[in-house]
């Protein structure tokens, strides 16, 4: 069973490993790998059967935390749905969701534009309005998606989130960060107060062997009582076998053979890393199938031994190198 854990100084009881519904919430996004992992007609009603599928056995295996978005397609009525048809109690799931993004893409995978963001008072009460109606009493974490400088500094965003978590809307205000200057906004939205009181009480952010910069930063907003969530654990799949780019050719030698000698697979070894820090509340995965969520699961077990953490500390990219990848990586 994957175990408990508490999100930062919020009490809100989640697991070390929680689930992600962006790569199956809607037919389209940058994860490598989709031709072999959704269903060939990727239709609402398929997708849905697949999220179903994930939290069923996410449930089993004692999965409590569910990480989803007003921008992911339909993961949030998807989770809604599933959470009313299998009777779900209200204390035995916590989930978080975000606002800031639209989701534009019409269910296409080949849209030119799949988000469109605007982080303003206007799309948080729009975007807040639209996941109560689907997910109820239910939300316990409320997030900027990819929250800047601008927005963490703005006072009538601040407010306006702070006044929604006084009114009982969510239990917990969060940001996620994405980008080379996300220090720089964690650090700006630690500071952040409105009458004296914090807005922030969980930060989300990209952490893995190839862009472990936050490390530092992470760690000491989680002992300053911030919970630490890491998204993106596996970089969007460059960390598993479905990586058959020609640029990480090298990478994918370096990793397969590390956990080999371990016993281990590669996206195992690259979750213990992230499993590993004593600052992580909860690692997502963003499994798609599955056998790939058991997998995630199997990582609980693996222990990282000085020499894997040598060969993972050498993989580390600078962050603009890595956030120049990431954007190249094709919506399929």
């Amino acid at each position: 069973m994957v175990p408990a854990a508490t999100l930062g100084a919020t009490g809100l009881p989640v697991s070390r490993l929680g689930l992600g519904l962006a790569a199956v919430g809607r037919p389209g996004y940058i994860n490598l790998g989709r031709d072999h992992d959704l269903p060939g007609a990727r239709t609402p009603e398929a997708l849905y059967a697949r999220s179903a599928e994930l939290l069923d056995a996410a449930r089993t295996a004692g999965i409590r935390y569910v990480d989803v978005a007003r921008s992911y397609g339909r993961a949030e009525e998807f989770l809604a749905r599933w959470l009313r048809e299998r009777a779900v109690p209200r204390d035995a799931c916590t989930i978080g969701t975000k606002w800031g993004y639209r989701y534009t893409a019409e269910w296409r995978v080949d849209a030119a534009v799949h988000e469109e963001k605007e982080l303003s008072p206007s799309r948080f009460a729009t975007q807040l309005a639209e996941s109560r109606a689907l997910l109820g009493d239910r939300i316990d974490l409320h997030q900027i998606h990819s929250a800047t400088a601008e927005a963490v500094q703005d006072p009538a965003v601040l407010r306006t989130l702070v006044e929604a978590r006084r009114a009982g809307h969510y239990r917990a205000t969060g940001l996620t960060l994405s980008g080379p200057t996300s220090a720089r906004v964690l650090e700006l939205a630690r500071a952040a107060r409105v009458d004296g009181e914090r807005v922030f009480d969980v930060v989300q952010a990209t952490f893995n062997c190839l862009e472990p910069s936050l490390a530092e930063p992470l760690a000491a907003a989680h002992a300053a009582g911030l919970g630490v969530i890491v998204k993106e654990a596996v970089a969007n799949g460059r960390l598993t076998e479905s990586n058959a780019r020609p640029e990480d050719a090298g990478l994918v030698r370096t990793l397969r053979a590390a956990a080999a000698t371990r016993g281990c697979g590669m996206t195992q070894l690259a979750l213990v890393f992230v499993l590993a820090q004593p600052w992580v509340d909860v690692a997502l995965s963003g499994a798609a199938t599955v056998a790939q969520l058991a997998s995630h699961t199997g990582a609980l077990d693996v222990v990282l031994d000085d020499g894997a953490r040598a060969t993972l500390a050498s993989l580390a990219e600078t962050p603009a190198r890595y956030w120049a990848t990431r954007a190249t990586l094709a919506w399929s």
